[in-house]
């Protein structure tokens, strides 16, 4: 990989749609990788899962998220684990969010247009 500038302005990355009113911007090093998502009200990350480990925390707005068998109501502030191949959704509320994502390893298929 590039070597990898130690600033980065979010509004500089291209966003990548990941579904209706879903958008998301990546910054990544071969081992780590951020992506900021940002959803408009009431939007639906569906239902999926990846062999990723995910860290990630919620940055504004509110949503249901489901982990597992797990469900919780998210704000601002809430931090979140979801295991590699744990299925995992989220519906935004009526101000949408905003999320800070950490996945390791970095997703390949947010790094390949």
């Amino acid at each position: 990989m590039t070597a990898l500038p130690n600033f980065v302005d979010w509004e500089t990355i291209p966003p990548l749609r990941l579904a209706p009113g879903v958008t998301l911007r990546v910054f990544s090093s071969d081992r780590v990788m951020l992506s900021l998502v940002d959803l408009e009200p009431g939007a639906v990350v569906p239902p999926h899962q990846h062999p990723h480990e995910q860290l990630g925390i919620w940055l504004a707005g509110d949503a249901e998220a489901t982990i597992g068998d797990n469900r919780k109501h998210v704000s601002a502030g809430d931090c979140y684990y979801i295991p590699g191949g744990t299925e995992h959704t989220f519906v935004t509320g009526p101000d949408g969010g905003q999320a800070l994502d950490i996945f390791h390893p970095p997703r390949e298929d947010y790094l390949t247009p």
